[in-house]
This record gives C-alpha cells, sequence and structure tokens, in this order.
C-alpha cells in the first residue's frame, strides 16, 4: 500500500513538473530574438577588435624589423605577445561566428507561424523570409574574411618562427621584404570586416526595432 502511494505520489510530481516547463519553459520570439543579438553582439565585438590588434601587431612588426633596432630581444618579445593575441582573437572570432549561426538558425525554424488567419500567416511568412536574408547577408559579408585571416595569421606566425631561429641583424633585414607583405595583408583583413559590421548592425536594428515575430492581438485583448 505505502509502496502504490509512494508511486503515486512520484507520477503527480513528475507531471506537475511537466505542466511547469511546458507553461513556463518554452521560450519566446522575443526571447529568441536577445539571444540571437547577444551572439551576434559578441561576434561584432570581436570584429572590431580585429582592426585595433592588427594595428598594435603592426606597429611591433614594424618596430622589430627597423634598421639598426638595438633591442631585438625585447622587440621580438613584443611582437610574439602580439601575434599570440592576434591567433587568439581569431579562434574567439571563429567560436563566436559558430555560436551566432547556431542562434540564427533556431530563431528562424522556431519563428512562430501557426496563426489561423490567412493574411496573418502570409505576412509572418513574409516577415521571416525578410529578417532572414537579412541574417545571410552576415555570413555572405563574411566569406573574404576567413580567407584573409588565415593568409594575415600565417604571415606573422612565420615570420615569428623564422626571427626566433635567426634573432640577428642578418635574420631581421632578410625578413624585412615578407613583413610588409605582412602589413598589406592586415589592411586587406581591416578592409573585409567592413561590410560584416554594416550587415550585423542592420540585422541588430532590424530585430530590436519590432522586427521580432510578436503573436497578434485579439480583438477581446485590444478592447
Amino acid at each position: 500500500m505505502k509502496l502504490r502511494f509512494q508511486s503515486a505520489v512520484y507520477v503527480v510530481t513528475l507531471l506537475l513538473g511537466t505542466i511547469t516547463c511546458l507553461t513556463g519553459c518554452a521560450t519566446t520570439g522575443t526571447d529568441r530574438a536577445t539571444k540571437t543579438t547577444t551572439s551576434m553582439q559578441a561576434v561584432e565585438e570581436d570584429y572590431k577588435q580585429a582592426p585595433v590588434q592588427i594595428d598594435a601587431t603592426r606597429a611591433a612588426l614594424e618596430e622589430l624589423v627597423k634598421p639598426n633596432q638595438t633591442d631585438m630581444k625585447k622587440a621580438y618579445d613584443v611582437y610574439t605577445e602580439n601575434v599570440n593575441k592576434m591567433e587568439k582573437l581569431g579562434k574567439q572570432l571563429d567560436k563566436h561566428t559558430e555560436e551566432m549561426s547556431a542562434r540564427g538558425n533556431q530563431y528562424f525554424t522556431e519563428w512562430e507561424s501557426s496563426y489561423t488567419n490567412p493574411e496573418i500567416r502570409e505576412l509572418s511568412e513574409r516577415r521571416r523570409i525578410e529578417m532572414r536574408d537579412g541574417y545571410a547577408k552576415i555570413s555572405e559579408a563574411s566569406i573574404g574574411v576567413k580567407g584573409a585571416l588565415k593568409s594575415y595569421l600565417t604571415d606573422i606566425r612565420e615570420i615569428q618562427k623564422f626571427v626566433s631561429n635567426d634573432l640577428t641583424p642578418q635574420g631581421i633585414e632578410s625578413i624585412r621584404p615578407v613583413s610588409q607583405t605582412a602589413v598589406k595583408d592586415g589592411e586587406t583583413l581591416k578592409e573585409t570586416i567592413k561590410p560584416v559590421l554594416t550587415a550585423i548592425d542592420r540585422v541588430k536594428a532590424d530585430m530590436t526595432q519590432g522586427g521580432m515575430d510578436k503573436e497578434p492581438v485579439s480583438g477581446d485583448e485590444q478592447k
């Protein structure tokens, strides 16, 4: 008898927990939009930080390879530190970009469209497509960044490795032409970042200025 009572209590508790989750745990369109814009903001911050770090790395590289450098070891250490920071930022950008993509996919997949009113259903679908296409432009704008980032990171890291093996005036002199190529690649990378920031700004503004999918207001609620 006691066992049956305990089993009954367990079943009731389980049902109550399920009902609570169904009524209170479900995410709304606004919740998903907030998470999506938050993930975009993380990527945006990475992209804004990249040009700053590119400039810092450039300054360190130019200091390293400048003629008559009197403290090559110090200049090398500063350059290596900036190379490490740039690589860390690149990995962080990849991580945040993947998270943003996942959030976006979830947002548009779970967009509420089960309206009985055909006109509202059509408006909702049209809006979903508009925002999805705008979101896709972020990825389109990012295509050039991946290759430019990889090329730049390869340049600065291989220069660092070369100098670590030949930290001499002759070694520095021989790597100077390559360093100029790295500087140019850094400037190219900065240019490829600009369209991505523009695309992110547009989508964020669209989502935060009433672009999020909302439940229609019934006539009774309007009264």
